[in-house]
C-alpha cells in the first residue's frame, strides 16, 4: 500500500486525519445500525439473493498489502459466487504507476468504476466530475457495518464516493537495540510522546561514524518517489496544522508554523543525523536502509513494518537466501512523530478505499448500484480481514472483525497500544472543505510543495524561499483573504 507504500493517506483536507478518541477497530462505532454477518451477504447488503441482469464492474487496484494482488482471481471467484449474474474484473496496478493510469483513464472519459486510491484524492476527482456518489445505492446495512468516522473520508460535501479499507497512523519506527543503546525511553515516548526538540537530541545519539563517513544514521525518511509528499504532510499534522485548511476555510500553510517546521526538518540534515542525500531516498531504500542497520528511526512507519521485519529475522535464522542482503535482525518498534512549534501531538492518520468512478455518460441505476456491491465487498467481510491482517491494520467493519476472529495474529503489545495512543489524538476528517478548494490544495501541492521541499533537502534553496514560494502560489488561489497569516 502503503504505501503507501503512497497508505495517505493519503495528505491536505484531505491530508487524511481522523477523529479524537476514535479507537479504530477497537470501538464498535458503526452508526447504532445492523450489520452484516462475517461474510458480509445479509440479503439486503448483497443482494445475492437478487437475479438481475448480467454486468461487469472493474476495479484498478495496487498492491494494498504484502500478498493482496495473490488473492485477485479468488476474490473475482468469491465475488461471482455471492452474485451469480455479476463479474468483478481487476486490473493490477504498482503503487508506482496506479495515479497516472488512473488519471489516463479519467481523462479519457473512461475510468474503472472501482480504484483503490487515498481519500485525499476525492476531491480532486469530485472537481473533475468523474467521482461517482454512492450516496442512494450505499444500503443502510452496508453503510452500518464501518465504524463511524473511516467512513467519513470517503465523503465530500454530502457525497459519499466509496467505502474506506482501513484507517491507518502512519507513524515512525525504530531499532529496539539501537533505541536502548542511546539512552532513549522508546516505552515513554510510545506513551507520551516527545517535541522536536527532543526529538532531534535523541536522533543525534543514534548517529555512529567511522572517521568522516557515517555508518548508521539518527533517522531517515523515504522522500522520493511515490513518497515524495509523505514526510512533509506527515509532520505538519504535529506543526498545528492538521489540514490544508483550518475551519474557517483559509489556506492553513501560510502559517508561521509552516516556517517553522521546514526549518526544523532542514536542521535534521544540518545537523548530520539524516543523509545529505535524503532528497534521493525513495520507500524501498529507506526500508532497506532501516533493515541492514543504517539508521535507528525510519519513517514513514505503518504497523505491518512489524510484521514484515518479523518475517526478515525468521529467513535470517533460517539462513534464508531471501532474507535482504546485508541485513541484521530487528526488533521493530512504533514511534509517534515529534510535535513542533508548541503544537499539540496530531496524528497522520491516513484512510484509504475503493472509490467509485463514472464515465462520459450516467451509469444505470443497476449499474450504479452493483459497483456499490463489489466497493462493498472489497472493503468489508473476508476481503477485509485478510488484507488488514497482512496490514497489521485494524479492522474497521463489524464483518471484517468478526471474518478475523479465525485469524490469528502476533502483534507486540507495546506497539499496539501505541498506535492506539496515536489514534486517541487524532484530528477530525474534513468532508466540509468544498471540492474546489480540496482541489486547488491539491494542485499546489502537486506543483509547488513537492517541488520545493525536494530543493529544500538537496540544499538547494533554503526554507525561507519554499515557504515564500508556498504563500505566492496561496495567494493566487485562495486570495490574501483565503489564507492564514498569523
Amino acid at each position: 500500500m502503503m504505501n503507501k507504500g503512497k497508505a495517505l493517506s493519503l495528505m491536505l483536507a484531505a491530508t487524511l486525519s481522523v477523529s479524537a478518541l476514535t479507537a479504530c477497530g477497537g470501538n464498535n462505532n458503526n452508526n447504532g445500525a445492523a450489520s452484516p454477518a462475517a461474510s458480509g451477504s445479509s440479503a439486503a447488503a448483497s443482494g445475492s439473493a437478487d437475479a438481475g441482469a448480467k454486468d461487469t464492474i472493474t476495479a484498478l487496484l495496487p498492491p494494498v498489502s504484502p500478498t493482496y494482488q495473490d488473492n485477485f482471481d479468488q476474490m473475482e471467484k468469491d465475488f461471482n459466487a455471492q452474485y451469480p449474474n455479476l463479474t468483478l474484473k481487476i486490473e493490477p496496478a504498482s503503487w508506482e504507476d496506479m495515479t497516472q493510469k488512473l488519471d489516463t483513464q479519467v481523462n479519457a472519459g473512461s475510468p474503472p468504476d472501482i480504484a483503490f486510491i487515498g481519500s485525499d484524492g476525492i476531491a480532486k476527482y469530485v472537481q473533475q466530475g468523474m467521482a461517482l456518489d454512492l450516496t442512494d445505492v450505499a444500503t443502510s446495512e452496508m453503510t452500518g457495518d464501518y465504524d463511524a468516522t473511516p467512513l467519513e473520508y470517503m465523503k465530500n460535501g454530502s457525497g459519499l464516493y466509496g467505502f474506506p479499507a482501513y484507517m491507518e497512523v502512519h507513524a515512525l519506527g525504530g531499532n529496539k537495540q539501537f533505541l536502548e543503546e542511546a539512552g532513549i525511553d522508546w516505552k515513554k515516548v510510545q506513551k507520551d510522546g516527545w517535541t522536536y526538540e527532543e526529538f532531534r537530541e535523541a536522533i543525534k545519539k543514534g548517529v555512529v561514524k567511522n572517521g568522516d563517513a557515517t555508518s548508521r544514521y539518527g533517522f531517515v525518511f523515504a522522500t522520493a518517489g511515490v513518497a515524495s509528499k509523505d514526510y512533509l504532510g506527515i509532520m505538519a499534522k504535529s506543526a498545528g496544522m492538521p489540514a490544508a485548511f483550518n475551519e474557517d476555510m483559509k489556506y492553513a500553510y501560510t502559517s508561521k508554523n509552516y516556517l517553522e517546521l521546514l526549518t526544523d526538518l532542514r536542521q535534521l540534515i544540518d545537523d548530520g543525523s539524516m543523509p545529505k542525500e535524503l532528497s534521493s531516498v525513495d520507500a524501498g531504500k529507506r526500508w532497506n536502509m532501516f533493515l541492514t542497520g543504517q539508521t535507528m528511526i525510519t519513517g514513514k512507519g505503518l504497523a505491518t513494518f512489524e510484521n514484515s521485519a518479523k518475517k526478515n529475522n525468521e529467513k535470517i535464522d533460517a539462513k534464508d537466501g531471501s532474507a535482504v542482503k546485508d541485513s541484521i535482525k530487528v526488533d521493530y518498534i512504533v514511534l509517534p512523530v515529534p510535535t513542533f512549534a508548541g503544537a499539540l501531538p496530531i496524528s497522520y492518520t491516513v484512510v484509504d478505499g475503493y472509490v467509485a468512478f463514472r464515465g462520459k455518460k450516467e451509469p444505470t441505476a443497476e449499474h450504479k448500484a452493483n459497483i456499490a456491491k463489489a466497493a462493498y465487498f472489497l472493503s468489508s467481510g473476508k476481503v477485509a480481514a485478510t488484507t488488514n491482517n497482512d496490514l497489521f491494520a485494524a479492522h474497521i467493519t463489524k464483518s471484517a472483525r468478526d471474518a478475523a476472529a479465525s485469524m490469528p495474529m502476533e502483534r507486540d503489545p507495546n506497539n499496539q497500544a501505541a498506535v492506539q495512543t496515536m489514534l486517541s489524538h487524532a484530528a477530525p476528517a474534513r468532508p466540509d472543505i468544498p471540492a474546489e478548494l480540496g482541489a486547488k490544495a491539491i494542485k499546489i501541492e502537486n506543483e509547488v510543495i513537492i517541488p520545493k521541499m525536494q530543493a529544500l533537502l538537496a540544499n538547494e534553496i533554503k526554507p525561507q524561499e519554499m515557504y515564500d514560494a508556498v504563500k505566492k502560489a496561496a495567494i493566487a488561489a485562495f486570495g490574501e483573504d483565503g489564507i492564514v497569516q498569523d
